[in-house]
């Protein structure tokens, strides 16, 4: 039973030429359960603010939890201003974003340097790459299809983290995340100039991601996007039924569990097959 969940049919009159991937729960498990690190303490700030004292905490968290979902894939400094704003709208003097954003990431460090370290150390990299996800990225190098890799984490830490995975050299076209000027860097940027250097159309281009943005983005140019809904916390235990929702909504053309089935998904994202 072919495990991907069809939307819509890919159109094949034009062949793919180029894939974008998100990374960051789409290829990279390093950062599983960041979003139990971001909305408790962006909780605890908007709770902080003086005109949040009559919402309860699951009205407070409900609110969170909705715009955190709804930027992700963005870069990590858009959550943050919309964090100020909420504390802001309640009266609050809030912090300047970045003040905001260093106190997530040195929270979410403490969460995942014990992965960081396995990796320094000679772990085994495919421990915390989605199942699949070489295998994968190999079939589409292989087929001559040129590989791009957009996150909005910080790009020293995708840089980082993509090479302690050994994933970088699968990325032709390049490894790109959030810059501190955050102005200079989407993923919607990335795809343009993908396009433009490649003198690509839209329907030569496939997306692979677990967020909104990079779905809504390759939907935009008329690339097909494929929304990846692993279970982070169980690789391989099947789909993120939140996930898949969350992709549904966001236009995906298709759902993957993961990469397990690499060859299936592969024949089926270029060449159409589903057999």
């Amino acid at each position: 039973m072919f495990s991907i969940e069809i939307v819509r049919s890919p159109e094949r009159a034009r062949p793919i030429r180029a894939a974008l991937f998100d990374f960051d729960g789409t290829l990279s498990l390093v950062r599983e359960g960041w979003q139990n690190v971001m909305i408790p303490y962006f909780c605890e700030v908007i709770a902080a603010a003086p005109g949040a004292k009559d919402e309860s905490s699951e009205h407070i968290e409900t609110i969170t939890r909705e715009f955190v979902d709804k930027i992700t894939g963005k870069q990590t400094i858009y959550q943050c201003i919309r964090l100020a704003e909420e504390v802001q709208a309640r009266g609050g003097a809030p912090l300047d974003p970045l003040d905001y954003k260093n106190e997530y990431l040195r929270r979410l460090q403490r969460r995942i340097q014990s992965r960081i370290d396995e990796l320094e150390q000679g772990a085994d990299p495919d421990r915390f790459v989605v199942p699949g996800g070489r295998r994968f990225l190999s079939l589409l190098r292989d087929a001559g299809i040129k590989l791009y890799l957009a996150s909005g984490t910080d790009e020293r830490f995708v840089k980082q983290e993509a090479s302690l995975l050994q994933l970088t050299d699968y990325f032709d076209g390049g490894v790109y995340g959030a810059q501190d000027d955050y102005k200079t860097f989407s993923k919607a940027l990335v795809i343009s100039r993908l396009i433009e250097s490649n003198s690509l159309v839209g329907a030569e281009l496939v997306g692979f991601g677990d967020g909104y943005v990079e779905i809504e983005n390759v939907k935009a140019v008329g690339g097909y996007a494929v929304g990846v809904a692993t279970n982070e916390a169980n690789p391989g235990g099947g789909i993120d039924d939140w996930k898949r929702r969350r992709l549904l909504d966001a236009g995906a053309d298709a759902i993957a569990p993961d990469f397990s089935e690499s060859d299936r998904l592969f024949a089926f994202v270029v060449n159409g097959q589903t057999n």
